[in-house]
């Protein structure tokens, strides 16, 4: 099959029709869909706009009960899909109080760690003294508090962290 002039005007005509690649394919006949999108491509289309799906519609947050702990939410869209986003951060520390914060870790094995102990690690992986925070850790948080504010850092606190150690 080759690309004649009258298949390139049938095929601009079904893209600002607005089907698919698939369904142009099949219109057209002995052409697969990636051939139409790469063919598109070469003849600078314009992309179509989309009408929104239902399931990428904003949603209503559902209140909760005051009792329960904030979950962390995800991301549905793009390469961030899996990447968790926490709903509710500790408030965090003034630097001073981190430094002045006595703070002791249970230092946990990956064999002894729990679901409800903190993640955190601490030290060389590759050493044999290698362990984890352990510390109790919210519902569902990967950190105790104390991590959870070195982790989750607003941008203007990195900047002001990163000016007080050049400085």
């Amino acid at each position: 099959m080759s690309w004649n002039d009258e298949r390139v005007e049938l095929l601009k005509k079904l893209w600002q029709d607005g089907l698919s690649a698939s369904q142009i394919a099949a219109e057209l006949g002995g052409v697969t869909r990636n051939a139409v999108i790469g063919k598109v491509h070469r003849l600078g289309l314009s992309g179509r706009v989309k009408s929104p799906t239902p399931s990428l519609a904003p949603r209503r947050p559902r209140a909760t009960p005051q009792h329960s702990q904030p979950r962390p939410r995800f991301a549905t869209q793009g390469n961030v899909a899996l990447a968790p986003t926490p709903v509710a951060l500790p408030s965090p520390m003034p630097h001073q109080e981190a430094e002045v914060m006595p703070f002791s870790c249970e230092r946990v094995t990956i064999m002894e760690l729990r679901e409800c102990m903190c993640r955190w690690p601490l030290g060389d992986p590759s050493r044999s003294d290698f362990r984890f925070c352990g510390s109790k850790t919210n519902p569902g948080a990967p950190y105790c508090d104390y991590h959870a504010r070195m982790a989750y850092q607003t941008v203007s606190e990195r900047r002001r962290e990163r000016r007080a150690a050049a400085g």
